[in-house]
């Protein structure tokens, strides 16, 4: 589907925007990978600045309620380590999380993990500005100098010496002149995840999502649905997969889906209403058809749909499917990724989830690209190609990205050098200091 292009007429805008302050390091975007960059940056000896366009933090897990964070352990090891795991260790202290064992996925209240992420974000001196836009950039050359962000005070720039760009959708990349890779005309289908109270989670098992090499999805609703949908009667739908949330009686629900390139305002639109839509006829169908959601109610709809797939950087290096399935090592491993390949079709029902044989690693040249001496990328918007961020793009698994991305920040600020320039080892001992785990 090609994005619609139809300009009638221009005009020119020229404002004069600003500084309102300079930071060490700038990162873009608040969720799983962004926040993590924010405190590894700080805790770097970096002055950091924090820029997300709501009101709270935690991306995909609190603003589209993608659950459960997948995926910390593989082969009874913890492989997702470090920031993220001290973050998941606070969430369960307030009984805001619960750990699936042995796998390592996290049932967790969305609420609490907006406060811990806050918390951890504030006790690290990181400063923050919610509900911020972010519109434009300057640089000279391919340096870049501000960033441009529009709130409730109008546009304001903000300089930086580095920046990590973790908006998910490559935002600050693209604006900047990134070299985007190809986008596919079959990407994953974009999700709006809605949650329901009244059901009988005690006799719903695969809420718990507790076993290695298991798709969790209600294969007795999947046979319904393809019956229906067989008549032609069903929009789009996937799984269905549930999750709990901490508390008895409220489950989350994926199940919607389409094709949307959510990076295009226009789609974005008219994926948001279409899905709105399609969840009530899913409610309606799981209450005639699971004993455990017969007085079942929605209690909301996930404040914005949930995406799978958009832009991707080009990056120095891009990591591709079978060298991570083959769980390679490479002399600059800086993450882990223990999540199977899971790619979702956005014209039929089907999805390919392959598992891993073991943990793979993520290098730091996908979080760089040529030519951009202080940007870094963290978050699904790294260089992978399909496959291999079919299984980065959930949640443990940028938080790692966002780790590696906010200590080699800090780190080229302590030394000055171009983030291509980065002494890898001393990163990697960095990252190994916070906790990571980078050794087989």
């Amino acid at each position: 589907m090609k994005e619609e292009k139809i300009i009638k007429e221009s005009i020119q805008q020229v404002r004069d925007v600003p500084v309102i302050a300079e930071y060490d390091v700038v990162v873009c975007g608040g969720g799983p990978s962004g926040f993590i960059a924010a405190i590894a940056a700080a805790r770097g000896g970096a002055k950091v600045a924090l820029i997300e366009r709501l009101g709270f933090l935690g991306g995909m897990a609190t603003a589209s309620l993608v659950a459960p964070i997948s995926v910390f352990n593989y082969n009874e090891r913890r492989v997702i380590d470090g920031i993220p795991w001290e973050f998941i260790e606070r969430l369960i202290e307030i009984g805001g999380a619960r750990e699936e064992k042995p796998i390592g996925n996290i049932t967790f209240a969305p609420e609490k993990y907006k406060l811990i992420a806050q918390r951890m974000v504030l006790e690290a001196g990181v400063d923050l500005y919610f509900h911020s836009y972010l519109t434009g950039h300057k640089k000279e050359g391919n340096r870049i100098s501000h960033i441009i962000i529009d709130n409730k005070n109008g546009a304001e720039a903000i300089a930086g010496k580095y920046f990590i760009d973790c908006t998910g959708d490559a935002d600050l990349s693209y604006q900047a002149g990134v070299e985007m890779q190809p986008m596919s005309s079959e990407l994953q289908p974009a999700t709006l995840i809605f949650m329901l109270g009244g059901v009988d989670t005690d006799s719903l098992p695969m809420i718990r999502h507790s076993k290695q090499g298991v798709n969790y999805h209600d294969l007795d609703m999947r046979k319904i649905l393809e019956d229906i949908g067989s008549e032609g009667k069903l929009p789009g739908y996937g799984g269905p997969w549930y999750c709990g949330v901490m508390d008895n009686g409220m489950v989350l629900v994926n199940m919607t889906r389409t094709y949307a390139n959510m990076a295009d305002n226009r789609q974005a639109t008219r994926t948001e209403c279409n899905l709105r839509e399609d969840v009530f006829t899913f409610l309606e169908l799981l209450k005639k058809n699971v004993l455990a959601f017969k007085h079942a109610h929605l209690i909301m709809t996930a404040p914005q749909t949930g995406t799978r797939e958009t832009r991707r950087i080009k990056g120095v290096y891009t990591l591709q499917g079978e060298e991570y399935i083959e769980a390679r090592d490479f002399p600059d491993s800086i993450s882990r990724g223990c999540h199977p390949v899971d790619i979702h079709s956005a014209d039929s029902t089907n999805q390919r989830c392959q598992f891993l044989k073991d943990a793979a690693f993520v290098p730091y040249r996908c979080l760089i690209a040529p030519d951009f001496p202080n940007l870094l990328v963290g978050g699904r918007a790294f260089s992978a190609d399909g496959v291999s961020s079919a299984s980065v793009r959930v949640q443990a698994s940028v938080m790692g990205l966002g780790q590696a991305a906010g200590a080699a920040a800090a780190l080229c600020v302590s030394s000055g050098a171009d983030v291509d320039k980065v002494d890898i080892t001393k990163l990697r001992s960095t990252l190994m200091e916070h906790g990571a785990n980078l050794t087989n």
